[in-house]
Formats: structure tokens, sequence, C-alpha cells
């Protein structure tokens, strides 16, 4: 069992709120991301339900059971840090023993446990091994399989991928995801980057200063954004968004328009400007459009072998069925 219920809950430090009151549930074994910018409190948020930081106010239940005062240890969640907070001194198999041996858990049962999450984790010929003798993503799985054998309700994640380079990060965000099919247990992760958020959860949380922007699995979030901060946010290369005249044509004080469903031709279009810069990926090419009137810049996803350069004077025409629309609050429109 892993579900956790925030009712009400807030958090200040001194006079400063920074989540002002939060209504949240997560189900039992939902793989559930928190994102959003820099300074949004999805870690502070995280840091609450561990029981790192006191609840200002508000109640939090584990399993329909009150915990807004329990202490950590006794909440049955386990953290992974970003740090992963390794004993240098330790082999991997006395860093993952660290906690049973904290709980008296007998040796028998320790190398059982150990024996399943090295598995899990393909760390197997690593136990005897120390974390400086291991690459970032290997120590990453050492801290994650410290946590996997306390046998958690649910295990808390704090932007652990973000000291990792791109290639690591990729392959960590599969690990990941296949031990939660594994495991089948709740899941909560923190970070700022919303592919990983789009890529790995069930379920995303978009926070911005402290308040709940929107909550729905990464396709809702993606088609639907409830307002323009979600548009913005998801979405990678982001939303074009677009007001002024343009915006009024629809009866809207914002209307965005996703680089997927835009055309982009040298003849004719519904808009038109000029090529800055082009990123060219292989399968896709983003084009950067300036001087197009609409936008201080439009970007267009196209295929890869669509060959426009620098300078070149472009059409575009947006896929009327989907224009999202925004209005003068900055909420969608229906």
């Amino acid at each position: 069992m892993g579900q956790i219920t925030l009712e009400k809950v807030t958090k200040s430090f001194g006079a400063t709120e920074v989540i002002p009151p939060l209504d949240l549930t997560i189900e039992d074994g939902e793989f559930t991301v928190f994102v959003g910018p820099s300074g949004c409190g999805k870690s502070t948020l995280l840091r609450l339900i561990a029981g790192l930081e006191d609840v200002s106010s508000g109640v939090m239940r584990i399993d329909g059971k009150e915990a807004t005062n329990v202490p950590p240890a006794k909440r049955g969640l386990a953290m992974v840090f970003q740090s992963y907070a390794l004993y240098p001194h330790m082999t991997v198999r006395k860093n993952i023993a660290f906690p049973m041996r904290m709980a008296g858990i007998d040796q028998a049962e320790q190398d059982s446990r150990i024996k399943q999450a090295a598995a899990a984790l393909n760390l197997t010929d690593y136990l005897d091994r120390r974390p400086g003798q291991l690459s970032g993503g290997q120590r990453q799985r050492v801290a994650i399989g410290r946590a996997i054998v306390r046998e958690p309700s649910a295990f808390l994640f704090d932007e652990p991928l973000s000291n990792l380079d791109a290639a690591l990060r990729v392959g960590m965000r599969m690990e990941i995801s296949e031990l939660h099919e594994k495991l089948k247990t709740t899941m909560i992760y923190v970070t700022h980057d919303q592919v990983e958020a789009m890529t790995m959860a069930d379920k995303i949380v978009v926070l911005r200063a402290g308040h709940v922007e929107q909550v729905g699995t990464p396709l809702e979030l993606y088609k639907t954004p409830r307002n323009v901060f979600v548009a913005g946010f998801i979405g990678s290369p982001k939303m074009n968004l677009i007001e002024g005249d343009e915006a009024a044509k629809h009866n809207a004080h914002t209307i965005g328009v996703r680089p997927e469903h835009i055309e982009i031709s040298a003849e004719s279009g519904q808009w038109s400007g000029t090529v800055g810069v082009s990123e060219h990926l292989g399968s896709d090419t983003f084009f950067h459009i300036q001087d197009s009137g609409l936008a201080d810049t439009i970007t267009v996803r196209a295929g890869g072998e669509v060959g426009f350069r620098h300078g070149d004077r472009v059409y575009m025409t947006p896929r009327s069925d989907v224009i999202h629309k925004f209005g003068d609050t900055g909420l969608r429109i229906e």
C-alpha cells in the first residue's frame, strides 16, 4: 500500500508562505512526477511528504492513516537524493545493507534482499566495490538499491539524475521506469526537466510558486493544458504562444500552436517570416522563424530532409484543429 493524501497542506518559512493550501492524492502504485521551474516548491513538497520538513498546517495521510507529525523513519517511505549520499569507505554491499542493519534485520534476510535488489539493478558484479570505483549511473543505482531493501510503501526521488550526463540520464530514466513496472510501488519523482516528466509519469503535477497549476496524465497536459503557464512549460520545444491581432481572430487573448502543428513552405501560407537558427537533429529539423509579426520567434518542427537556410523567406500554416485558445486570465477557453 502506498496512497498518499494531502489535505489543505501549507508550508511557511517565517512570514513567507512557500506552499499555499494544497490538496493532492497520489494513488497506490502510481508514478507521480512533480515538475516546475526552479523555486516552484516541488522539492519542498517532497520533503514535507518525507517528513524532512514540518507541515505548517493541514493534514497528510499515508494509506488513510494520519502521518502529519509522524517522524520520517516511521513513515515507511524511502528517499533517493540527487547527491547519492553513499558512504565512500563502505562496499556497495554494505551501503545497500546499511538501513537494514539500522533496523535490526537478521543477516539471512539482509542477504536475500541485497541479492534481489542487486539483480534488479544490475549491480551483482559490483557488490564488493566501493562507490569511488563506480560510474555516476552505478552510484545512483546503489542509492536506489539502498531504498529498495527497506521495502517502503513509496519511493521519493529528488532530482536523482541531475548529476548525470545526457546519455546516462536517458538510460537511468528507462531503468527507473522498468523498476517501477517490476515493483509496482508508489513513486514520487521531482524534476525540473519536463522531458523526464513526460516520459516517466503516470501522473504529472505541474507546480508554480507552490500552487498546483494542473494535474493529469502526460497526454492530458500536452493536449489540453489548462492555462498559458502549463501550455508553455509542457512540450519540447515549447508551444508557440501568440497574442495580439492573430489571437483576437480566434476570440482569444492568447493562442498556442505546437511546433509540430505548423506546416512550412517556400511558396504560400497563412503567416510568413525569415529563417533564423535551424536545429538539425537527423529525423527532425527545428526552424526558429523571426520577423513574423506574431512573436519574437516562431518554432516549427519539420522533417529532417527539409532544407531551408538562414535568411530564407518562408510561409507557415497552423493546423486549425489544434490551436489552443486562452482567455484574458490565461485560462483555457474550451
